[in-house]
């Protein structure tokens, strides 16, 4: 079963524009606020007195019977339930209208909804954001989007269709959820509806079940794990919680971990209680997220965002470089990455952090005695620095290269396929790629990149073995342990493997020498 998104879905065509100045009813259009494969937004006002409004023109006469039955459903179910909502983070439709434009036969006869007017919506925000950072008044935001998903469910409804583009921002900082064309009114525990929806946001469930005559299962469950995926958006400036390129590619990785072949990476620069709840959002199937409901998130996501607006202060830009003096490249967020096995294949995962500290060097920077070299020493440290735990640090990465390769750029092992100063396998490097140099690219190749790499696996090895409770004091060796085999090969193990016994002793060796 495919899940394309609602436009894509029905093959609909992208549909001619109303001029500026063009009237519908009491209002008169503005520019294109957006569009889409269903229709236009326009802003707008009322002839009137000039309030502000959305008006969405949604052309029917150039669809297919089918089609045009299926978006008359979609309009029915967004105006059935905008007529009963009455909540603060719900954006309202005040009416539905006839597009009267004879001389576009294209638009004549269209359905045209009038709505609040948004300044934009989340997605919009998110692009605009630096990648690796909480957006600003993130805690705000998801606090009005769990609110408003608490109403429609103590209401009896499901949205759906929970995303970015459908959280649209006022500009006095209001928060409304919109786009209810796959909203539904739960007939027990749950509903039906087409299969449609938006592959980011699909609950993993969705790919399981099969579809029956009214349509797909839903039940508000399917809202929390979209809520989830949303907050670790918003909270990372985009970063999704599960890897791939794709959709497609990340709704897979999503039903590795739901079948507990890959763990749930959030991203290293999540506070705890955000990153549990996110994790309790994206429980791994209905049964499990069930606890949660939409009423106890707001309450949660009211409880962080009080406290520190969603924002965790090692992750503010400013903050890191009054503290640490790295340069703004030095506090840029890191991409969506990868999963399980450096010596196998790998999915991937997003993190992104910056490690503060005193303005004097710290323990664990490179010795400007050591041999490290020059030119590679900023793009180790700013590399570690991506990494909020304190057991990567520049020394370890830089011991780490220097057994792998000698600081060799050029070092290969072409019968492990390994290559380069941190020694990746490609296809394994794709799934885990930075770009460490800033120049769109990612080589493994590429000392910036491969080492920038390097450091988001080494700090997700370190997460994981605390999360299996290993030893504190091993982490170095654990984590040097993990970049030549696997997390799972060391924690089945119990600890370093002896056929890597040699390799971590040497690593700890150089370590040693870096940090007296």
């Amino acid at each position: 079963m495919t899940t394309p998104d609602a436009d894509e879905a029905l093959g609909a065509p992208r549909p001619p524009r109303l001029p500026a100045g063009f009237r519908i009813d009491g209002w008169e259009l503005g520019a294109v606020i957006g569009s889409g494969g269903w229709g236009t937004v326009y802003e707008a006002r009322t002839v009137a007195d000039g309030t502000p409004a959305a008006v969405k023109v949604l052309p029917t006469g150039v669809l297919a019977p089918g089609q045009r039955a299926a978006l008359g459903e979609l309009v029915a179910r967004e105006v059935r339930f905008s007529a009963g909502a009455d909540h603060p983070h719900l954006v309202r439709t005040r009416a539905v209208c006839t597009v009267e434009a004879p001389e576009v036969p294209a638009l004549d006869g269209a359905i045209a909804l009038v709505m609040d007017r948004a300044e934009g919506s989340l997605r919009d925000a998110l692009d605009a954001a630096g990648t690796g950072r909480p957006i600003a008044d993130a805690g705000r935001i998801l606090h009005g989007v769990a609110a408003g998903l608490a109403h429609m469910h103590d209401a009896g409804w499901v949205h759906g269709d929970l995303k970015p583009a459908n959280v649209l921002l006022g500009a006095e900082g209001e928060v409304w959820l919109a786009d209810f064309g796959l909203a539904t009114e739960l007939d027990g525990s749950h509903a039906h509806l087409p299969p449609l929806g938006t592959l980011d946001h699909l609950p993993p469930e969705w790919w399981s079940q099969r579809t029956g005559s009214q349509g797909s299962v839903i039940r508000p469950t399917a809202d929390i794990w979209a809520f989830g995926v949303l907050a670790h958006q918003v909270l990372t400036g985009g970063l999704h919680p599960f890897p791939g390129a794709t959709a497609r590619a990340r709704s897979l990785a999503a039903q590795t971990y739901v079948r507990g072949t890959a763990p749930l990476r959030l991203d290293a620069g999540l506070d705890e209680g955000w990153r549990r709840l996110i994790a309790d959002c994206l429980a791994p199937d209905h049964a499990s997220r069930l606890p949660h409901t939409a009423r106890t998130v707001a309450g949660r996501v009211e409880q962080l965002a009080g406290g520190s607006r969603g924002r965790r202060g090692r992750l503010v830009p400013a903050v890191a470089a009054a503290l640490v003096g790295l340069t703004a490249a030095a506090v840029a967020g890191a991409a969506l990455l990868g999963d399980d096995e450096h010596e196998s294949q790998a999915d991937d995962r997003g993190t992104s952090a910056v490690v503060t500290g005193a303005p004097s060097a710290p323990s664990g920077e490179i010795p400007a005695d050591s041999d490290v070299p020059k030119a590679l020493r900023p793009v180790i440290t700013k590399a570690a620095h991506r990494c909020t735990d304190e057991e990567v640090t520049p020394a370890l990465l830089a011991a780490m290269l220097k057994a792998e390769s000698g600081f060799d750029v050029n070092a290969a092992r072409p019968a492990s396929d390994e290559y380069g100063v941190a020694m990746w396998t490609p296809s394994v490097f794709r799934a885990w790629a930075v770009d460490g140099d800033g120049d769109g690219d990612k080589d493994h190749l590429s000392p910036p990149d491969a080492i920038a790499t390097m450091s988001v696996y080494v700090c997700w090895l370190d997460q994981r073995f605390k999360q299996a409770d290993m030893p504190k004091k091993d982490l170095p060796a654990l984590v040097t342990a993990g970049y030549r085999t696997s997390d799972r090969v060391v924690i089945e193990n119990g600890g370093v493997p002896e056929r890597v016994r040699p390799h971590v002793d040497k690593v700890l060796r150089y370590l040693d020498e870096y940090e007296r």
